[in-house]
């Protein structure tokens, strides 16, 4: 077959992706298979591609691929969340350009609009995953708030109300003034900021004596109702029972002792605003103080303040600060580093509030996410995780949900009120006849009640997820029977509790228990058996890439000008579970933001046309039926001994979920073993090659293009199709994956000794300029190691083709005029045509020597250390074993040359 001379991703790409969209080759319907189901952590509906989707989305394409491949049902449900908070702020955005506040319309005519713009711009970032290769079962794109789906929430929310798990109260909460709303405390994001400490007195009542109060909010001071001090602080004993003058508004105040004052802290005497702030809140609850609210909802202040009155409240300290001059009460301005919390959203910074809410009792659904995972009945992987997720859920840090938010674009809360009373049903009718019932009062109607006016925070209908998007909670079963516990979640770790956490808790739920004993018949189901967690992309400092920052390159730049596989492997390649990945988008000096650049992902392209040249290389060849030489025998057996050894170290990345691993194993595997070493072997002088060496060479190739189909699927594709004639439907994206067979593992060993060989002949000619093909002779010192190999005349007639040699011969001692180099733990002498310094050679093998003495040192430290042997995973103690093992052979072998 004939292939173009270059290799274009883009036609490629585009060509494969519709192929297999008009197969239907990623759509899944429940049968006799076994099901392979991941629910695609739905992106906002707001968003756009950026590297942390690339991260998560292409791990999942990759599990799903290597599902597909494996003969299981791959379903990888897509969908998107819609966001409350943001959306609503891009619409609010979009209508005020039109000069129309969100306050002109009605709560119907809003959702018009939002919807609106979500059938405009929602389906973008799905648009762009298609473009990374994702294969997911477009025909099952679900949306949060779409009918059914809000259907489900409506009715979870009904069930949790009925088990007394929901209630309504008002509490302190997190209020963004931006986005008018209450907030998760897991939508506050602290950071240490420098802040004003303001030295304020406050003067005792009957008295011209004072009392200094160190505050970081005096525009808060009208609505002080009490000051604190520490009943054993001596420096205020004597006020004890006495008030103070609140300035400014001359309000006299109590004076109260409470244990929660520091002395340490400012002057040791602290303003009580119990509308503003969560502890004073707590103080003023246990002191009968008075509540004041003098903020609006947008942060300005409102009349109860009497000063400063609709001044926003960043503006009010300012004022605040200059009036309490002029009054004499500001003694002093220090500086100091506090933390604040801001709006994960918007950015605002949060203000505690006092709020009418709804809130979620969490402490029997966090005891059953905890033992979930402490019990084994979910893995998380990396497992070092579920340190985090314990360290969430213990009981002493776990807080009540709220879940109400003051927006319109969401689920409205389905909770009706009528003369004190509240009606929680999945509709208007049924609150409606829960009221007639309740009131005796037949003659009731919709409009004498009144729905709750907020909508339920967005987390919580994504927390139903793994259920809703099969429907689950609707009454017909059977897709959540097949599909249900899916078999895989992967995120990332920053929403280990906004979104695992609560998908556990409703997973058991609202799923049926199976018969039996134990933990699955008391909890009911769990949403998935294994949690794999990604790292967070970060650039070289460390920081996490985000827009706002400038230091991520354009997602969509990159895939056009690496291409998706390209990508893909830049991705993956650096992606350990749960380890942050190191991203390297070098930053412009000019413009200190992030180049569309990224060597990760140009390595990727470069070995996407690596295979393309090896295909092209191939198909250069003539067939011929002639018996294979002994050389072409032994390096086909070499090569499919490393295929199968290969296809084992994949399968046991795969297992453990590290990608970068597998997708590492079959970057050197193909590249290096294949292309380099292989191809150069077989490669005829006269461009005619054995029909038998060709065939195992080409069913050797079409194995590693499914094996690497998962990560860099479209190359593969490509390639697959120009391997050999295929019929139809006859595709990579639905092959089989590979099965490993018994090996020759001393095969594979001399196949190593060889490499090192070669390499080491290079090396030595590189470091001395000598012409890469002048035929040299080579010793190597005489073991039952050497005389092994050169006892086998097809790795002579391999070693001289590949490293330029006359002749391989053994020797007693090195032969004069040489230069010695170690062959993995065999010494070896290259004769060159030049007089050998033997003392500046002596003296590098000495310092070698020095180098492998202390590297051996440091694993020995390492692997000295019973907190490292006992919990770094195997394959790391046992990389390190080998270490030591093989550090200590090159040191006995150089020693031995030295003398």
């Amino acid at each position: 077959m004939s292939s173009p001379k270059t290799y274009s991703s883009k036609d490629v790409e585009q060509r494969w992706y519709q192929h297999w969209l008009d197969h239907d080759y990623f759509r899944s319907v429940p049968d006799d298979r076994e099901p392979y189901t991941i629910c695609m952590p739905p992106p906002n509906v707001t968003g756009v591609l950026h590297m942390g989707h690339m991260l998560q989305y292409t791990a999942q394409d990759a599990l799903m691929r290597k599902a597909r491949l494996e003969g299981k049902n791959a379903c990888w449900v897509p969908g998107t969340d819609h966001a409350s908070i943001a959306t609503e702020a891009k619409v609010v955005k979009k209508l005020r350009a039109k000069g129309i506040k969100k306050s002109d319309l009605t709560r119907e005519e809003f959702l018009q609009e939002a919807f609106a713009w979500k059938d405009e711009y929602g389906g973008i970032i799905l648009e762009q995953f298609k473009l990374l290769g994702a294969g997911a079962d477009w025909s099952r794109t679900r949306f949060t708030m779409e009918p059914k789906l809000s259907a489900q929430v409506l009715k979870a929310f009904v069930k949790l109300y009925e088990s007394g798990q929901l209630y309504r109260g008002k509490r302190m909460t997190n209020w963004d003034p931006e986005a008018q709303t209450v907030l998760s405390n897991e939508e506050v994001v602290y950071s240490d900021e420098n802040k004003n400490l303001y030295h304020v007195r406050y003067q005792v009542e009957g008295t011209g004596e004072y009392i200094v109060v160190a505050t970081s909010r005096p525009e808060t001071i009208m609505a002080d109702t009490g000051l604190a001090v520490h009943p054993d602080d001596e420096r205020y004993t004597k006020y004890h029972g006495k008030k103070v003058i609140v300035p400014l508004v001359n309000r006299a105040v109590p004076i109260v002792t409470d244990d929660y004052v520091d002395p340490e802290f400012g002057t040791g005497a602290l303003k009580i605003t119990p509308a503003h702030d969560p502890n004073d809140y707590e103080v003023g609850q246990r002191h009968g103080l008075e509540v004041i609210d003098i903020l609006n909802a947008d942060g300005s202040l409102n009349g109860l303040a009497e000063f400063f009155v609709g001044e926003d409240r960043e503006d009010a300290r300012i004022s605040a600060v200059k009036k309490l001059k002029e009054t004499g009460d500001l003694l002093e301005t220090k500086q100091y580093r506090t933390s604040v919390g801001r709006s994960e959203r918007t950015d605002s910074v949060v203000e505690p509030r006092l709020t009418l809410q709804w809130f979620l009792n969490m402490e029997k659904l966090a005891a059953t996410a905890l033992a979930a995972v402490k019990e084994g009945e979910i893995d998380f992987h990396p497992a070092g995780m579920f340190n985090m997720y314990q360290s969430w859920l213990r009981p002493e840090n776990v807080r009540d949900w709220c879940v109400s938010r003051q927006l319109w674009w969401g689920q409205q809360i389905p909770a009706w009120y009528h003369e004190g009373e509240t009606y929680v049903a999945e509709t208007a009718e049924e609150a409606l006849a829960q009221a007639r019932e309740k009131t005796g009062n037949p003659a009731l109607q919709l409009s004498d009640l009144k729905q709750d006016e907020d909508v339920l925070d967005t987390w919580f209908s994504s927390a139903l997820w793994p259920i809703s998007v099969f429907d689950g909670m609707l009454g017909d079963t059977t897709e959540l029977e097949y599909y249900y516990p899916s078999t895989l979640m992967v995120t990332g770790w920053d929403i280990m509790f906004f979104w695992v956490a609560r998908m556990i808790m409703f997973g058991y739920e609202f799923s049926e228990g199976e018969l039996g004993s134990g933990f699955v018949a008391k909890h009911g189901k769990m949403p998935f058996k294994d949690v794999f967690f990604t790292g967070m992309v970060r650039d070289e400092k460390r920081r996490k890439m985000t827009k706002s920052l400038g230091n991520s390159p354009d997602a969509m730049v990159l895939l056009e000008r690496y291409g998706a596989d390209g990508v893909r492997f830049g991705m993956l390649s650096s992606a350990a579970a749960g380890n942050d990945i190191i991203f390297d988008a070098p930053i412009d000096p000019e413009t200190k933001k992030a180049r569309n650049e990224s060597k990760l992902c140009d390595q990727g392209r470069r070995f996407c046309n690596k295979l393309f040249n090896a295909n092209r290389l191939l198909q250069g060849w003539t067939q011929v039926d002639r018996d294979p030489t002994e050389a072409e025998q032994i390096a086909a057996d070499w090569l499919e001994a490393r295929l199968s050894q290969t296809i084992e170290q994949v399968n046991v990345a795969f297992d453990d979920y590290r990608l970068s691993d597998a997708v590492m194993s079959l970057y050197k595997f193909i590249w290096g073993d294949f292309c380099s070493l292989y191809l150069e072997i077989v490669k005829p002088t006269d461009g005619e090659i054995s029909q038998a060496t060709y065939d195992r060479t080409i069913a050797a190739f079409e194995q590693m293009m499914t094996l690497l189909h998962s990560f860099m699927p479209f190359i593969t594709e490509e390639i697959w199709h120009q391997l050999k004639d295929r019929s139809a439907g006859d595709d990579c994206v639905v092959s089989s994956w590979p099965k490993a067979k018994a090996y020759d593992a001393d095969l594979l060993s001399r196949f190593e000794m060889l490499q090192t060989l070669v390499t080491g002949v290079r090396e030595v000619r590189k470091s001395r300029n000598l012409p890469e093909r002048d035929a040299l002779d080579l010793y190597f010192r005489r073991s039952a190691t050497s005389e092994a190999l050169l006892s086998a005349p097809a790795f002579c007639t391999i070693a001289s083709k590949l490293a330029y040699l006359n002749q391989l011969e053994l020797a007693e001692a090195q032969p004069d005029n040489s230069l010695a180099f170690l062959v993995k733990t065999e010494a070896a002498y290259l004769i060159l045509d030049e007089t050998i310094d033997v003392a500046a050679e002596r003296e590098k093998m000495e310092a070698e020597l020095k180098r492998l003495k202390g590297f051996l040192i440091g694993i020995e430290k390492k692997l000295g250390n019973e907190r490292f042997v006992a919990g770094a995973p195997e394959e790391v103690v046992a990389r390190e074993r080998k270490k030591q093992a093989d550090t200590k052979e090159k040191i006995g072998q150089l020693e031995m040359m030295l003398g």
